[in-house]
């Protein structure tokens, strides 16, 4: 079983922080000499959003939480303080690891887009006054046309619509314009 927190208060300039468990104990010591430290380092981090150097943990906001449960869980020695370094576990925690690493890659990227979105918004809506003032010049629309052009260009820019739709209305605006004229 494993989970993975994205976010929150984590320090984003700091390795992850990793939870390891078995059986419902957590593992507190050698978390070097671990299979689920070697297999979280063995996943490339970088494909879901986050750096690392290689062969160690990522760094970025994140806490991940690994537990295995069995009857006979293979410890590194009688203190029961790692677990030990079996193919198939090592295997089955990578691939349990990179489950998670792809949902994260989809909500890091979302993030990112979502940010660079906002930004081109804020962007254009700073300039579109101006746009409404040269248009005023270049066409001679009057103070009551020229707020309705940048009304409509503030309304365009909210709207999430696809391109085609922006210019179909785009157009019909245009239209409307040489009608009052």
């Amino acid at each position: 079983e494993a989970a993975l927190a994205y976010g929150g208060e984590l320090p984003g300039d700091k390795t992850i922080n990793l939870l390891r468990v078995a059986n419902r104990v957590p593992l507190l010591y050698q978390q070097g000499a671990c299979a689920n430290t070697k297999a979280i380092s063995s996943v490339n981090w970088r494909s879901y959003g986050l750096s690392q150097s290689q062969g160690s943990l990522p760094v970025g906001p994140v806490t991940i939480a690994v537990h295995i449960a069995s009857v006979w869980v293979p410890f590194t020695s009688e203190s029961k303080e790692a677990i030990a370094h079996y193919p198939e576990i090592t295997k089955e925690i990578r691939l349990v690891v990179q489950e998670l690493g792809r949902s994260l890659g989809i909500y890091v990227k979302r993030k990112h887009r979502a940010q660079h979105s906002f930004q081109k918004k804020t962007y254009m809506e700073k300039y579109l006054p101006h746009i409404g003032i040269a248009l005023k010049e270049l066409i001679n629309l009057d103070d009551a046309q020229e707020r309705m052009v940048v009304e409509s260009l503030h309304e365009i820019l909210e709207d999430t619509k696809p391109t085609d739709e922006i210019i179909t209305r785009l157009e019909y605006l245009k239209k409307e314009i040489k009608e009052k004229k």
